[in-house]
């Protein structure tokens, strides 16, 4: 083999080894499921859809500080409700729950391509209005039975235009009664102790 022919010959080789090291290298990640495509938001709440109205990060805050908490208290229910139609408005009618008896503060309206931001959600600013519309309101629990952290409870969110979906919810300690536990102890917010 002349120098020529043997330069091409190493090419030719160094080229079909490479392109066959990357269809094998490719062949290892095939029907892999990426880690962060299953991953949640990291969120408080729940998610669910009722029509055209996205129902996101749905809630109960009520500082836990016994075994449950107990009927007759009031626990704050927090959510978004977006309303993904470019053109028909919609507004939140009812909430219900066999857990107690949901009031709603304000007027319920869920704007075309805007939101209902209810309640505060630990570190959100509200509303929402720099970026779309965007009402707000404020709905209580006055709890009828008993409920505890770790487990879920069903509302029903009924619209006047999208119709109704039971959601379950979780509960959310919420982050003030954690800091003023920690001024009470004498603590420093970022280290308590232990390890």
């Amino acid at each position: 083999m002349n120098p020529l022919e043997r330069r091409t010959f190493v090419t030719a080789t160094v080229a079909a080894t490479g392109l066959a090291l990357s269809l094998v290298l490719s062949a290892c990640g095939a029907g892999q499921v990426s880690q962060t495509a299953t991953q949640e938001p990291a969120v408080n709440g729940t998610s669910g859809k009722a029509g055209e109205i996205a129902l996101r990060n749905v809630h109960l805050r009520a500082p836990q500080t016994t075994d449950y908490i107990r009927p007759g208290s009031d626990a704050e229910l927090i959510f978004v409700a977006a309303n993904t139609s470019p053109d028909v408005n919609d507004k939140l009618v009812s909430i219900t729950s066999d857990v107690g008896s949901v009031t709603l503060k304000g007027k319920g309206d869920v704007p075309a391509g805007g939101a209902l931001v209810v309640g505060t959600p630990d570190g959100q600013p509200t509303p929402l209005e720099a970026v779309e519309p965007a009402d707000s309101s404020q709905a209580t629990v006055k709890l009828s039975k008993p409920i505890t952290n770790g487990l879920t409870y069903d509302f029903t969110f009924r619209f006047e235009k999208a119709g109704e979906a039971t959601l379950a919810v979780p509960i959310s300690a919420g982050e003030a009664p954690r800091r003023e536990a920690v001024a009470e102890a004498g603590g420093s917010e970022g280290h308590t102790g232990g390890h």
